[in-house]
């Protein structure tokens, strides 16, 4: 796999970098085919910077944005990363797609986002992946459907998945992109803060396919370079 690193050393440089990054992969996919489809991260290192992109006088009628995994909650839910997205681009005009249509069981869920994900047009021109220290991206997690999210069937997209540990933050089951579907992007950015985690991606990557971390194994399935956005 390839990687770009783009180190910052102040958390505005870090924002606009990122800022720029996700902009031009817009612009880029609504010069070449007239719509951009992105699917973001979430968690609490995003939503500044998003906030800021979605104020952008960007052509955002054209955009269609969706999580890259979600947790199986109400939409309404603090928890929802969709609902964190509708707050963030409701009056931007942008499309935002939920992949948590209703509450039900993780397998039924994944189902359902799958379903919804069928009907976008593939490949993403971009995926935004955040990482967790243990190595985890997106809501790949080590547990009982991990081999589910990383080699699924031909052709499926999104998956149910039931952390193991689940996380005291957010102990709920999740539904996520699926290893392929995030590989198969445009253009894929992971974006980070502090040295532990770059140590924790820095092993994943070196050790590839083979990773304990499965934020090695799903950058081991892209063929395409992987930016990474690191805030130091």
């Amino acid at each position: 796999m390839s990687l770009t690193w783009n180190d910052y050393g102040n958390r505005d440089a870090f924002v606009e970098g990122v800022i720029a990054d996700v902009r031009g992969s817009i612009e880029d996919a609504i010069a070449a085919r007239g719509r951009a489809t992105i699917a973001l991260s979430g968690g609490k290192t995003p939503v500044a910077i998003l906030e800021r992109l979605a104020a952008l006088p960007l052509p955002w009628s054209s955009v269609t944005v969706l999580p890259s995994d979600d947790r199986i909650v109400p939409i309404s839910d603090a928890l929802s990363n969709a609902g964190m997205l509708v707050r963030i681009f409701g009056r931007s005009g942008a499309r935002v797609v939920p992949l948590v249509g209703a509450v039900a069981p993780r397998h039924e869920a994944g189902q359902r986002a799958d379903a919804v994900l069928q009907r976008l047009e593939w490949p993403l021109d971009l995926v935004w992946l955040g990482m967790g220290a243990d190595g985890h991206t997106a809501s790949i997690f080590a547990g009982p459907d991990l081999e589910a999210a990383l080699m699924p069937a031909d052709g499926v997209r999104a998956v149910g998945v039931h952390p193991e540990p689940l996380p005291p933050e957010a102990p709920v089951d999740r539904v996520t992109l699926t290893a392929p579907a995030i590989a198969a992007a445009r253009r894929c950015v992971v974006v980070i803060e502090g040295d532990a985690k770059r140590a924790v991606l820095e092993r994943a990557v070196a050790e590839g396919a083979g990773s304990s971390a499965p934020v090695g194994q799903v950058l081991a399935q892209r063929t395409a370079s992987t930016t990474v956005h690191l805030l130091r």
